[in-house]
């Protein structure tokens, strides 16, 4: 057990000269994602190539795919907690952390998406006596909602479990780091009492937020869905959502886990069946969202209405079809390919380039949701094209720098590997011996 604790404490050690310039680097493309945002606001969103008919573009998307990444922690985390798998011990802090990164940078663009920042508190949903704003009919008041309710049931869930790792960190770890530890650490002893009450409040917590975890995708969803443009206006899309985002979280695990593998030498703990076993739960993820996208496009194409022909037909073979295509590749052809096969599912450096493609071809996916039925309106007049601007693809590069950078951080301050978890893996791993 002593070289659990030194092995899983190693990463908070301060890092050296290639850590510091990866922390300037990322800093240097956050302040141009800033910069772009602040210029956004004090020249308005007509620095965006936003125009009638598309008014929903790359933030949108990109708030339904950070959205999405987020649910990797829940799902790693949540359900193989209820399944009780055992070797998903050494990868929840992994995905746990992903899932409240990922909250925060899909929360910053809702508000790059408002336009006038400084007026976020309509979404709020507090009375008001006018009933002008804001609509709480609206399938966006409940998407803020939802989103506000998963941020805090992540942290809860986040925390919980660390609280024992702080209690350790407090005991061996001494600088500017110690008093905040203690203080994270609730005063934690190691008692039985203590042991009881969080097991508790984990077996609690964790039905819900895998609850709150499918709730929060469907409506995301139903933003879509419950309007009636021609391509968006199909009721399967809730489950369509959910599962998309448990690809794009577990394709965002297998990167997450081989960058900490391979940094951190921690290839003791993250062995090549975590690969593996997170493969086999990638193929699964592959074909049902790919049974569900052939279902949505079939009855698309055997309906035959011509608004929403229209659309189908500008991803299949018109304006959209090559990011379509490209899209195909990423997200199916690719993974089923490469992951059917048990030693691809042994190669680490592969699974992570899979994971990657997996991720592209999702932020592709989520674009291609967005413009093509906002630019096919149902009158063909109107029809129209779009690309981001400069603008909108440094606030966007700045926000995904952030979301590496706040990891990147993360990791020097929570114990990457949740050791009291590990320990008892060990422990249980014994006894079945």
């Amino acid at each position: 057990m002593p070289a659990i604790n030194r092995d899983l404490l190693a990463p908070l050690a301060p890092g050296g000269h290639g850590y510091v310039l990866l922390v300037v680097f990322l800093s240097a493309i956050v302040s141009a994602g800033a910069g772009a945002w602040i210029y956004q606001i004090e020249t308005g969103m007509g620095q965006t190539n936003l125009h009638p008919p598309i008014f929903w573009s790359a933030y949108i998307a990109s708030f339904v795919y950070w959205i999405g990444v987020s649910h990797s922690g829940t799902f790693i985390s949540g359900v193989l907690r209820l399944s009780k798998a055992e070797w998903r011990r050494p990868i929840t802090r992994i995905a746990e952390l992903m899932t409240i990164i990922s909250v925060v940078i899909a929360t910053l663009f809702v508000f790059y998406h408002l336009g006038r920042s400084w007026r976020w508190y309509y979404l709020i949903p507090y009375p008001n006596q006018r009933e002008i704003w804001p609509d709480f009919r609206s399938p966006l008041m409940w998407d803020a909602t939802a989103v506000f309710t998963y941020a805090t049931a992540s942290t809860i869930y986040l925390y919980l479990p660390l609280i024992p790792d702080f209690a350790l960190a407090r005991d061996r770890i001494g600088g500017w780091r110690r008093p905040i530890y203690a203080a994270l650490s609730l005063g934690w002893q190691g008692s039985q009492q203590q042991w009881q009450a969080l097991n508790t409040a984990i077996r609690i917590i964790t039905p819900l937020i895998v609850m709150v975890m499918i709730s929060v995708h469907s409506i995301v969803g139903y933003d879509f869905g419950m309007s009636l443009v021609p391509g968006w206006h199909t009721s399967i899309i809730a489950p369509y959502f959910v599962v998309g985002a448990v690809h794009s979280g577990l394709g965002m695990v297998a990167i997450g886990l081989y960058v900490v593998r391979r940094t951190y030498r921690l290839e003791t703990y993250i062995r090549l069946e975590h690969f593996d076993k997170l493969g086999k739960l990638m193929v699964v993820m592959t074909l049902t969202l790919a049974y569900l996208y052939f279902s949505d496009q079939l009855t698309v194409w055997y309906g035959k209405v011509p608004d929403h022909m229209a659309v189908l037909h500008s991803v299949m073979s018109g304006t959209f079809a090559v990011p379509q295509w490209t899209m195909i590749t990423l997200i199916y052809v690719l993974p089923l390919l490469t992951l059917t096969i048990p030693a691809f599912r042994h190669w680490p450096l592969g699974m992570m380039l899979i994971g990657l493609s997996i991720n592209v071809g999702m932020y592709i996916e989520r674009m291609l949701i967005l413009i093509p039925p906002l630019s096919h309106p149902r009158l063909s007049y109107n029809w129209s094209d779009y690309f981001p601007s400069w603008v909108e693809l440094t606030i966007m590069a700045g926000s995904f720098a952030l979301a590496v950078l706040l990891y990147v951080l993360a990791v020097k301050f929570v114990p990457i590997i949740s050791i009291w978890e590990e320990k008892e893996g060990h422990l249980h791993g014994r006894e079945s011996q």
